[in-house]
């Protein structure tokens, strides 16, 4: 730890020179983004000789230097950063309401006899409807009017309404959605709208700081800003693994009300889509990477939708533990000798992996001639692969090793009723 010393004239009767020793504790109270508490503690020296004395007047004289600015200006270069990032990007982003209407069954208690001997005929008959509303954020990527947002926001809508900073309101119209990586895009009929530009997301580092803009909890154009924390948190890091994708995790606040809203880097550029929190964490949210974003919104653009490979197979990261613990249980079915590899433990029917002849137990050495240890290695691969062009899949199975193709198949998609 760096220390300096500054030395101070005595108010004294006797005019004694004591020193004063400033000690800089850097990250041992955080108060604020980007700041820290600077703790000084006091000690007091003997008293200096004559040669301190003149050091002393002459130190009277200097300037205090400057505390070194908080880590995340200092990266940035430019402590009114933010300010300018919003003022440039803060146009562009919007807020979403969604409508659907839900229709409920009459309860099955109902047709009880219990229950029809008090309500004879006049048991209800019609199904139940209620409409369930929701808020997320989006921003514009087109002058014409196409905005990206999360799906679970706009997911089975009967009715969007985009509203802009500005105050004006458009009815929105889905062009596509994919719950697989939580993507979607609205198209509004409006021109000339302000914009925002997309960045580069394959080449973040953790520190680098970024800015979320959105509508958390129904407070419309909030501003936080915070760090890159990580970069490839999987699906199953953050308990969403129905999902396809590699998510950033930052500090920046985010809340209900942020998902679709964009994460910004600097520049002002978009590096992210802001979607999920952890319940009952703090400074924990995550994003999909923009070139994820990127991707899939122009296939939605231009399809409608996105097809994603299949494989049809629930599987582990194969351990030594895990090894030990199934052979002890199936040793009678099943004899797993690799230590490492990815484990099959349920194939799905007609699926494209029991077509092929994939079984559970075995374990995944290599997917077309690339190592794997991993479910997120195997998934990536798969996902990165080409409906109906085979995968050599190398299998350990009985101490054997085969080598299987499987082609993939468009995943089934299922949708909330």
């Amino acid at each position: 730890m760096k220390t300096r010393e500054y030395n101070i004239r005595s108010l004294f009767a006797q005019r004694r020179i004591n020193s004063l020793k400033l000690m800089l504790f850097g990250g041992v109270a955080l108060v604020s983004l980007g700041g820290c508490s600077l703790l000084p503690s006091r000690t007091i020296q003997s008293q200096p000789n004559d040669s301190q004395a003149q050091i002393a007047a002459q130190t009277d004289t200097e300037a205090t230097p400057e505390a070194a600015p908080p880590p995340i200006i200092a990266s940035s270069g430019d402590p009114n950063f933010v300010v300018k990032v919003v003022q440039r990007v803060g146009g562009a982003v919007v807020r979403i309401d969604s409508a659907r209407t839900v229709t409920s069954r009459v309860p099955d208690e109902f047709n009880d006899p219990f229950f029809r001997r008090f309500f004879g005929e006049n048991i209800p008959s019609q199904p139940r409807q209620r409409v369930e509303r929701g808020s997320g954020s989006g921003f514009i990527i087109s002058k014409s009017g196409q905005i990206l947002t999360n799906a679970h926001v706009v997911d089975g809508a009967d009715q969007v309404t985009v509203t802009l900073k500005d105050g004006r309101s458009f009815d929105g119209k889905v062009l596509g959605e994919d719950p697989v990586t939580d993507v979607a895009v609205i198209q509004i009929d409006a021109n000339n709208l302000p914009t925002v530009a997309l960045g580069n997301s394959d080449s973040l580092q953790p520190g680098q700081p970024v800015i979320a803009i959105g509508n958390p909890l129904g407070l419309n154009n909030t501003v936080t800003s915070g760090i890159i924390s990580a970069t490839g948190r999987s699906s199953s890091d953050i308990g969403a693994s129905d999902k396809r994708v590699d998510y950033l995790q930052t500090d920046a606040a985010i809340n209900p009300g942020n998902s679709g809203g964009p994460l910004l880097n600097a520049n002002g550029q978009v590096i992210g889509m802001n979607t999920a929190i952890i319940r009952g964490a703090q400074g924990l949210g995550f994003a999909i990477p923009i070139k994820t974003v990127e991707k899939i919104s122009q296939e939605l653009i231009t399809k409608g939708r996105v097809d994603h490979p299949y494989l049809g197979v629930q599987m582990v990261t194969l351990t030594p533990q895990i090894r030990e613990r199934i052979n002890e249980r199936f040793g009678d079915r099943v004899n797993i000798t690799s230590d490492k590899g990815v484990l099959l433990v349920r194939i799905a029917p007609r699926s494209p992996a029991a077509s092929a002849g994939l079984r559970a137990g075995d374990v995944i050495q290599r997917i077309n001639n690339q190592p794997v240890t991993t479910v997120e290695q195997v998934q990536k691969l798969v996902e990165e692969s080409k409906i109906g062009s085979p995968l050599q899949v190398q299998v350990e199975r009985e101490g054997q090793t085969e080598q299987i193709a499987v082609k993939p198949a468009p995943l089934p998609i299922q949708r909330e009723g």
